[in-house]
């Protein structure tokens, strides 16, 4: 059973790799250009949450006007109020979600 669990996870963490969007509901141009903003953050940061949520903020509040809000994590859960057309949800790597919507 552990060896099947652990080939599970290796053939996970391979899919991993690639960006994974939950949930969005904007414009397609908007998503490609936040997905870039928010993966360069977490591959430069990925061990500093803050840094990489302080980073992605302040691309989409330059980028997009503000007010955006980010959360970084591992393992969180929310419940927000949102603008429409402003939400992204994606895992980067696996591991790591990003949560980011303007209000």
């Amino acid at each position: 059973m552990a060896e099947q669990q652990f080939e599970d996870m290796e053939a996970f963490l391979r899919v991993a790799k690639y960006t994974l969007v939950k949930f969005t509901d904007m414009h397609v141009e908007m998503k490609e250009e936040a997905m870039d903003i928010c993966i360069t953050a977490v591959e430069k940061y990925p061990n500093d949450a803050e840094k990489c949520t302080q980073m992605i903020k302040d691309q989409m509040d330059k980028k997009f006007g503000a007010p955006w809000h980010v959360v970084v994590g591992k393992g969180f859960s929310y419940e927000i109020t949102y603008e429409v057309r402003n939400l992204l949800y994606i895992y980067v790597g696996g591991r790591t979600a990003v949560l980011l919507w303007k209000m």
